[in-house]
């Protein structure tokens, strides 16, 4: 019997209403990294991951094994996704709530008391403000890095690894996004996204470097079997 190379419960093995992305993705990735020779642990953990989506890492953790996540709405997302983000920036910058909270209020033109609100998840901030904080926080996909389902969210960050596990796959996507099968337009769109991680936060590009790192390692291998 093959070892499991996730490094959770099988998946598949729990009842799921999100066939879908996530999915899809989860099951092709189990297959590559067992190509491979490596196991889920060389790539992404729950915590990183938990990291990078602003999840909590139970619901992280739920979804990787085939779970179901308890409903949410919205506005739920939204608030403990930005308590997330200010919680995260405070422990790596050192800040305080209070000079987070005013550095929001001068760059947005809001109260101190708002901001400190809505970076303690007691407050939902408008469409408008959610913008705003788009660029406070550095949020590369903008409003919906907030809004998006929990499946959503931990796909649009896993992708990213399966297609640098599979160019075959990155290319029938981008050519399925970008109408064309060009070889230069593809090239293109990876060195767009290239430029595009040069802004990646801290927490995604200890996703990205791991998994360069991993395919990196197996392709001096296999050069020297």
């Amino acid at each position: 019997m093959r070892t499991p190379i996730i490094d959770l419960p099988a998946l598949g093995s729990a009842s799921v209403s999100y066939a879908s992305p996530l999915r899809a993705t989860l099951e092709r990735l189990e297959e590559l990294l067992a190509e491979r020779g490596l196991r889920s642990s060389d790539l992404f953990t729950a915590p990183s991951l938990a990291g990078a989506t602003a999840l909590p890492e139970s619901i992280v953790r739920t979804l990787l094994q085939g779970g179901e996540p308890p409903a949410d709405t919205v506005n739920e997302r939204v608030r403990t996704r930005i308590k997330a983000l200010a919680d995260a920036r405070m422990a790596r910058t050192g800040e305080r709530m209070s000079e987070l909270a005013g550095k929001i209020s001068k760059q947005l033109g809001v109260s101190a008391f708002w901001a400190r609100q809505v970076c303690s998840g007691t407050k939902v901030p408008s469409i408008e403000l959610l913008h705003g904080l788009v660029e406070v926080f550095g949020v590369q996909v903008g409003e919906t890095f907030f809004t998006a389902p929990p499946a959503e969210a931990l796909n649009r960050e896993l992708f990213p690894i399966l297609a640098a596990l599979d160019p075959a796959q990155d290319g029938q996507n981008s050519d399925a996004k970008c109408g064309t099968d060009s070889r230069g337009e593809l090239a293109d769109v990876r060195g767009i996204a290239l430029r595009q991680a040069m802004d990646l936060p801290k927490e995604r590009w200890n996703v990205l470097e791991a998994t360069l790192k991993a395919l990196l390692e197996v392709d001096d291998r296999e050069e020297h079997q």
